[in-house]
């Protein structure tokens, strides 16, 4: 049984566009990464999926039951980690989780001291006074805490540091090993590229590709900038996936589609002073591999 399955959902705000035709099935046990800009349609299709808005067309498909008719019923396996998180602001960490919990009474929060621990969350401090980081933190802990079997997870690492970052991709692996579903939305490449098996990438309301992420790997773009000693004939540096090269005294700035390992081993004979790599954004993926539309299944 898939874990989530949708069959031409559109949602329309008047003439809006929100999502539209979206087909989409999402396997038991998979990390399944949802990407696009902002304003794309990911947090209109997992506001669907939970139930908060009702579709103007299509069907949608959660843990087997249908997501608006028996959405009370998915809902006690099912972790959900919004956008726009609003929490209450008078309850103390620890009084917001509990009262979340009254509401699964037969899906108890057995992981709720492990996470607070792992996450460093003093639940004796009321939301209110919590920092960016620490709310979502709380997010995190309230969606996972019931051990549920599927996690539906818009932009979940927002506010969070480098290390607690790690701490949650480390929790995504660990649910993925006993077979639960994650359904993560996002903007941020390198997110996905770490903990996920495929991804659907959607532009304007649409989608435009599923992929397996190693393939979406190969169509990576970097932007390579390295500083040598002395200097170089940028004509040495026009590799295969080597698109663009400018030079600027010793200074070169090269565009690097897929594998970086060729180039890599030529800096290798030359003293490098200084080197950075940088990610293309989602948007210049998108005009480079997906511009013309279309739909693909890998």
């Amino acid at each position: 049984m898939a874990a989530i399955n949708t069959v031409s959902l559109t949602k329309y705000y008047g003439a809006t566009r929100g999502i539209e035709d979206l087909n989409l099935t999402v396997e038991e046990g998979e990390v399944f990464g949802f990407l696009g800009p902002n304003g794309a349609g990911k947090t209109t299709t997992i506001r669907l999926l939970v139930a908060l808005l009702r579709p103007s067309r299509g069907s949608a498909t959660v843990l087997g039951g249908d997501a608006w008719r028996e959405t009370a019923a998915i809902k006690t396996d099912v972790g959900n980690i919004p956008g726009d998180i609003r929490l209450y602001e008078k309850m103390t960490g620890g009084e917001f989780l509990n009262f979340i919990a009254r509401f699964r009474p037969k899906k108890p929060p057995i992981l709720k001291k492990e996470l607070v621990e792992r996450f460093d969350l003093d639940l004796r401090k009321r939301v209110k006074d919590y920092s960016k980081g620490n709310r979502q933190k709380l997010a995190i802990i309230q969606a996972t805490m019931h051990d549920p079997r599927l996690l539906l997870l818009d932009e979940p690492t927002s506010g969070l540091d480098p290390l607690m970052q790690q701490e949650f991709y480390r929790l995504v692996e660990e649910f993925k090993s006993r077979g639960r579903t994650v359904f993560l939305s996002s903007h941020i490449l390198p997110e996905v590229e770490r903990v996920c098996d495929r991804v659907g990438i959607v532009k304007d309301g649409q989608l435009v590709t599923i992929e397996r992420i190693d393939a979406l790997t190969t169509k990576k773009v970097r932007y390579v900038d390295v500083f040598f000693d002395g200097p170089v004939s940028p004509d040495e540096f026009r590799l295969p996936g080597i698109t663009a090269v400018e030079q600027v005294d010793n200074h070169l700035r090269l565009t690097v589609k897929g594998d970086i390992d060729p180039l890599i081993k030529k800096f290798a004979q030359h003293k490098v002073k200084d080197f950075i790599s940088t990610h293309a954004g989602l948007e210049e993926i998108f005009l480079e591999f997906y511009g013309r539309g279309g739909s693909s299944e890998r």
